[in-house]
């Protein structure tokens, strides 16, 4: 009978995306915490992804930057190869950048389709055929896909958004039967975590209100959820949890 395994992450390697800032970073940093060295990934956002790495380092927990265009298949592969000459494994990848663009489907052009889908799902693909088979030759591994409650009730506005974390989630099950049994791979569906810098006060508050916790949620609710499927678990896979605060059901 194949086995898999509840990692205990003391020495294991987590990669990381857009983990320079909000939710991402919150996740790499938990990571450390718990005694993994982290691959932080960023795009643009250099002197987060270095600040991060530095407050791993003085907690005395091992990080690295790492730059890669996610919009870019060959510096996605690049980036898994300098990965594993930095660190010699990957245990962990966690698809956690996005795009997030709100635009009315009439003014959706063809590179914002295209910027939104390479990103929220081309990308998490490569990564995890990459690091998947990176994983599949120590013999185990996790992957976790920050997907939204929007793959399931579209959001107005957001229609390349929608449909790429409509796709997460059936990639998330297609990638659990292709790296099956050595591989979890496991999708959180978020909801309200940390609004856009653009939403009005007014906005969140409308948003928060139609959530049965009447709360939003925060980076560490999100941090805590990975850990249970790369930490509690060695039996989930091709899940999606809904982590909305209720909000699929109102």
């Amino acid at each position: 009978m194949a086995q898999t395994f509840r990692m205990d992450l003391k020495g294991k390697v987590a990669l990381v995306t857009g983990a320079g800032r909000r939710v991402g970073r919150a996740i790499a940093i938990k990571f450390a915490d718990h005694g993994a060295s982290v691959a932080v990934h960023y795009r643009s956002s250099h002197a987060e992804a270095d600040a991060v790495v530095a407050e791993i380092a003085r907690k005395r927990g091992k990080a690295r930057a790492f730059r890669a265009n996610l919009e870019n298949v060959a510096e996605i592969e690049k980036m898994i190869a300098s990965v594993l000459d930095a660190f010699g494994r990957i245990d962990i990848l966690v698809n956690s950048a996005s795009v997030f663009a709100r635009k009315p489907l009439a003014k959706i052009t063809e590179r914002d389709w295209d910027a939104t889908l390479d990103t929220n799902l081309k990308a998490p693909f490569f990564l995890s055929k990459f690091a998947g088979a990176a994983m599949r030759r120590i013999g185990a591994g996790k992957i976790v896909n920050l997907g939204d409650w929007a793959g399931t009730r579209p959001y107005k506005d957001y229609l390349p958004y929608s449909v790429s974390k409509c796709g997460m989630i059936g990639l998330t099950r297609a990638l659990a039967k292709e790296l099956a049994p050595e591989v979890q791979v496991n999708c959180i569906a978020l909801g309200m975590v940390m609004p856009p810098e653009e939403y009005s006060k007014r906005e969140v508050e409308r948003l928060v209100s139609r959530t049965l916790t009447k709360k939003m949620g925060a980076p560490e609710d999100v941090a805590r959820a990975v850990m249970f499927f790369c930490e509690a678990t060695d039996f989930a896979t091709g899940a999606t949890l809904a982590l909305d605060g209720g909000r699929l059901l109102v």
